[in-house]
């Protein structure tokens, strides 16, 4: 059970390997000085250590990692400290091959990368439980450990019989007969009835992979095996008596893994973020990076941290960009505007050897301190240490997304209208950025989670529905809530069977309509939004049975057409106003945006995928009405506005992704400026420079 994490400073550090450099001990000493000069006050340790720890069976050596320990607690620097499951020995994998995965096709793997073992080996848990332990015994009662950080980005599956075996038992736990699992999985279709469980496989390349039940309880399965090894660490861990809080860093955009599932056994959720930055507008890098900080704040709906960023350079990208002067600062302080107690980097002194040698480094190759990045890092650190109070601030509850894992998988698997350039990712963070640019706090949320507090509901192609999602949201309406609901939703149960009747399941009397056909349109192809009272007398919008709606044609919110693309859903309006309608082919005059008085409250439906300035305009006939006390009325294109509260005080942030100093008004009053400069004219109207982090204390 989750038991959380407080720090009282924002920590500011990284991945250290000291282990690389104990043949140069004046390297490490001028480490330690470097340290202390760039505000550094926390370091993780040992992620891949195992084999300086354990360089044979059962032979440990801990001397050297229990000296930088106490020598970096005595300088005043806090150690997360790592198991080392992320990688395994050589040794290891030569006497005991079952650690290692079998892939789909059933090749076991050589030795070699990372995450290159399975969870369910008896053999690789027995020795993860012994490293650990030994771990607890040298340093686990240590004042300088703060945090254990558990393996490292976990991810990938194992197909082995270990596998395979507890797969049919999860499967046994789940369904209890062998004809219920076929009744879900639909199995008569193409005669893949099994007649028992011991009958079942993993999905495979070779063998069965398109029965979408067995490919969804398979992707459920893998989360589940690997929660279970992440909660057998955390045990050994406790067994060996360190109660200290623990952790586990999390991807960007991870569909490998349900990551809400692991909320209950960390103490605070981590993550790794690695932009392209400069590859495209920086304040559209700066939706997509603040959309995944939003998802992993909201995964326990408190502070995280951000345990990995590069604090240059990467170097596995296609195109490893150095970032910008000033993008450092303003790329790590949006994870603390977005929740983050913490800016940690990858790595503070550069390898040099394998396959992370050119990676970035708050320390590189050269080995000084007058480089460009250790003086911004440097700087960083300073700023850091002005915004301390901020520590354990939390979001208010504004404006929800739902962006479920699960569903996500079903409809990658679905094959259905689109299966190559499913416009997901733009909906989602067309609709999110939307929300956002009004300055509204969004937290990004799956179905399993409470929709109480909130005021506005956004429901992109939620194709999946389960946890009785539709009464959620009908419920949600109906006591005055706003729900913005988009097309391909509501379109199979949570075994990926198609609902019979009228769609999206359960939800056509909220949204006052049902669907009927979806058109799939090529990459060339475009149609258009037309407002409906913009619309010609023969393109009204038709309901139930085709007869024209012209009762419930009134006057639109919008102003003018828009482009559409990628799908276009039809459907008949029942009692939905239609506010929108399509402006080609032959379903031109048909609804593609309506809005139906549902209770108290109000839901919109969006039928097709559009341009990015459709959302906004959209979000600008909702937001003012749920939000009227936004900390900034009008919000400049590229500025970020996010807001974290504690004991009474508001913290605004005003962060410029734009190449160009932006003006723009608070309405709130404050009391001062943490960061930042923030010259205000005789108006009220306050200037934030190019790149630059503003944080106003209120």
């Amino acid at each position: 059970m989750s038991r959380g994490f407080s720090t009282d400073k924002l920590l500011h550090g990284g991945d250290y390997n000291p282990e690389q450099w104990l043949d140069k001990p004046e390297i490490l000493r001028q480490d330690l000085e470097y340290f202390k000069k760039a505000g550094i006050n926390t370091v993780t340790l040992g992620v891949f250590s195992w084999t300086t720890l354990e360089p044979e069976e059962g032979k440990y050596q801990f001397r050297w990692m229990e000296d930088i320990v106490e020598e970096l607690y005595v300088n005043g620097i806090s150690t997360i400290l790592a198991t080392p499951s992320g990688a395994r020995p050589k040794w290891m994998a030569d006497q005991y091959p079952e650690v290692l995965r079998v892939d789909g096709e059933r090749c076991r793997a050589l030795f070699g990368g990372r995450h290159n073992h399975c969870y369910t080996s008896p053999v690789y848990r027995e020795k993860v439980k012994r490293i650990n332990t030994e771990l607890v015994k040298h340093l686990g009662h240590h004042p300088g450990v703060i945090l254990w950080h558990i393996s490292n980005e976990y991810g990938g599956e194992c197909h082995c019989p270990l596998c395979q075996e507890q797969f049919r038992q999860w499967l046994k736990e789940k369904y209890g007969t062998i004809g219920r699992l076929n009744d879900c999985w639909y199995t008569k279709f193409w005669s893949h009835t099994y007649q028992n469980f011991e009958q079942v496989e993993s999905p495979s390349p070779i063998g069965e992979h398109e029965l979408h039940g067995l490919n969804l309880d398979w992707k459920r399965f893998v989360t589940d095996r690997t929660v279970d090894f992440l909660r057998f660490e955390v045990q050994a861990i406790r067994e060996a008596g360190s109660e200290k809080p623990v952790t586990a860093n999390f991807m960007y955009d991870f569909l490998g893994l349900n990551y809400r599932k692991f909320k209950e056994d960390l103490d605070i959720v981590c993550w790794d973020n690695y932009p392209a930055w400069h590859k495209k507008p920086e304040f559209l890098t700066a939706l997509d990076s603040g959309f995944q900080h939003d998802f992993m704040r909201s995964i326990q709906g408190r502070p995280f941290l951000l345990m990995e960023s590069a604090p240059s350079a990467t170097n596995w990208q296609p195109v490893s960009k150095l970032r910008r002067p000033g993008m450092m600062a303003l790329a790590s302080l949006q994870a603390v505007a977005h929740g983050s107690d913490s800016v940690l980097y990858f790595q503070l002194r550069q390898s040099r050897g394998a396959s992370e040698k050119f990676h970035g480094a708050v320390i590189d190759h050269y080995g000084g301190d007058d480089t460009r990045v250790f003086q911004e890092v440097s700087k960083l650190g300073q700023t850091l240490e002005g915004l301390r109070e901020i520590v354990g601030a939390t979001m208010k509850k504004e404006a929800a997304i739902l962006c479920d894992t699960e569903s996500r998988w079903a409809m990658k698997d679905a094959k259905g209208p689109r299966n190559e350039g499913l416009p997901y990712k733009d909906v989602l963070l067309g609709l999110y950025g939307a929300v956002r640019s009004f300055g509204v706090q969004t937290d990004v949320i799956d179905m399993e989670a409470s929709l109480d507090g909130y005021k506005l509901v956004v429901a992109p192609m939620l194709y999946l529905f389960r946890c009785d999602i539709q009464k959620k949201l009908a419920d949600f309406v109906k006591q005055g809530g706003t729900l913005v609901m988009t097309f391909w939703s509501g379109v199979v149960d949570e075994y990926d069977r198609c609902y019979l009747g009228p769609a999206p399941g359960g939800l056509t009397d909220v949204l006052g309509l049902r669907f009927s056909e979806i058109d799939g349109l090529y990459e060339n192809e475009r149609n258009q939004l037309i407002p409906v009272s913009h619309s010609h007398s023969e393109n009204e919008a038709r309901g139930e049975g085709g007869q024209k709606q012209q009762g419930k044609l009134q006057c639109s919110m919008f102003r003018r057409s828009y482009s559409c693309h990628s799908l276009c859903e039809l459907v008949h309006i029942t009692t939905a106003r239609p506010l929108m309608v399509y402006g080609e082919d032959f379903y031109a005059g048909e609804p593609a945006v309506t809005c139906n008085s549902y209770g108290l409250g109000k839901a919109y439906y969006l039928c097709t995928a559009a341009e990015l300035d459709f959302y906004k305009d959209l979000m600008s006939e909702i937001i003012p009405n749920l939000f009227p006390d936004r900390p900034v009325l009008s919000v400049p294109d590229g500025l970020e506005v996010t807001v974290r509260e504690k004991e009474g005080k508001r913290y605004l942030f005003l962060q410029n992704f734009n190449r160009k100093p932006v003006d723009v008004k608070v309405a709130w009053d404050y009391e001062t400026c943490l960061c930042g400069e923030y010259p205000v004219d005789e108006e009220g109207t306050g200037t934030v420079k190019m790149f630059d982090t503003v944080v106003l204390r209120g």
